[in-house]
């Protein structure tokens, strides 16, 4: 019968690495957490700095040449 087991010194240093590894990985993970929501402040941030107010805008015609589509799809073009 063979015995399979590892020195404990190899066994430490393997735990060892794999806790460093795991340490990495959360700091990555939180970095590209607060990195998506900076990101998305950003964009949103950029998007409210335009003016979406609505305005009404009569326009007048002297020679009867605006287009105008109705309710029911007839397009009329000035007056008859």
């Amino acid at each position: 019968m063979q015995d399979n087991s590892i020195p404990y010194i190899a066994y430490e240093s393997a735990i060892a690495s794999s806790e460093r590894h795991i340490k990495r990985l959360w700091i990555a993970l939180i970095i590209c957490i607060v990195m998506l929501f900076a990101s998305n402040s950003v964009w949103l941030w950029a998007w409210m700095q335009y003016d979406y107010g609505y305005e009404s805008v009569e326009i007048e015609t002297e020679d009867g040449n605006a287009n105008y589509i109705g309710n029911d799809g007839d397009i009329t073009n000035g007056e008859n």
